[in-house]
């Protein structure tokens, strides 16, 4: 069962283009089913029916989570059930249309109802603290300094800002060409400040973190190498820590805060779509929510009768 899968992610990775996040994602899950389905008598995917992933279905709805504290009763979330459906029906596609198994039976599975999350954003005064530059100067802390501004001038996710590379910036233009999911390419305006963050991050950090074996990405450790999604993350952490935010500040929180405040200052939806590499107008609509949340909050406190 497991080789079928492998077929699965490779398609996803080499011919949908997909990200090696989402690569991740799908074996985690598909790797579940496979576990539970040998634990249940079956070893070919030939012999899986539909009531056997509605069992497996029900089975996910009933465990505990594995992360849970002992005696907790806390169950897996209908966002989590929504993943494995979505997983196992996106295998059953291509093993239908590669002519791998003989129908489709995840097709009858139906998705319970995904509940869309409010975003979370940092306020202006928060981005102000969060991007007051590290004293005293060092080739990491300069780094550090140039990833939080690029964050949040474009609207990076974790993997484009991890990936970035030298040729991708046209700093002089005031824009860098990004490399998104699915392979797709979209220009990116960077404002002054993050241009001069930057600058001096090439100028006089980096040279001191490159070595003979370092690549052409942009961001460097200490050791010369890209960072890893975990340590890129944690130096986000560390900087919000310093100054002060008590918020759980992440890289898809800049990235929700580059939007918002797009929106609260009159951009066009569709050109923050655009920036965002939103491939559907829907997935950016979330935002028009976040704004007029903000909208109605400063009213109440501000207005006299508000």
């Amino acid at each position: 069962m497991q080789s079928l899968v492998e077929d699965f992610l490779f398609h996803v990775r080499h011919e949908r283009g997909q990200a090696e996040h989402t690569q991740k994602t799908y074996a985690a899950l598909l790797g579940k089913f496979v576990d539970w389905a040998r634990k249940n008598g079956l070893s070919d995917w030939k012999s899986v029916e539909l009531p056997h992933l509605m069992s497996f279905i029900e089975h996910e709805r009933a465990r505990a989570l594995e992360t849970a504290p002992e005696g907790s009763t806390q169950k897996l979330s209908s966002e989590s059930v929504y993943l494995e459906i979505a997983a196992l029906r996106a295998f059953y596609k291509f093993a239908e249309n590669e002519k791998l198994l003989p129908r489709n039976i995840a097709e009858n599975l139906s998705l319970p109802r995904r509940w869309k999350r409010l975003p979370k954003s940092l306020s202006n005064e928060e981005i102000e603290k969060l991007l007051i530059p590290e004293i005293p100067e060092a080739p990491l802390s300069l780094c550090d300094q140039a990833i939080l501004e690029l964050a949040y001038a474009s609207g990076l996710r974790l993997s484009e800002l991890r990936t970035i590379r030298l040729e991708q910036l046209q700093l002089e233009a005031g824009f860098i060409n990004v490399i998104g999911k699915g392979n797709k390419e979209r220009v990116v305006p960077v404002g002054k400040k993050a241009v001069e963050a930057i600058e001096r991050y090439l100028r006089v950090g980096r040279p001191q973190l490159v070595n003979r074996k370092s690549p052409a990405n942009l961001f460097l450790s200490k050791r010369g190498t890209p960072f890893a999604s975990v340590s890129l993350w944690w130096r986000i952490k560390r900087r919000a820590k310093l100054s002060g935010i008590e918020k759980n500040v992440t890289p898809h929180m800049l990235r929700h805060s580059f939007a918002t405040h797009l929106l609260e200052h009159g951009a066009d939806l569709r050109v923050i779509q655009e920036m965002l590499g939103h491939a559907n107008i829907s997935t950016t609509e979330v935002y028009t929510h976040v704004a007029g949340s903000r909208l109605r909050e400063v009213h109440r406190k501000f207005h006299p009768r508000g």
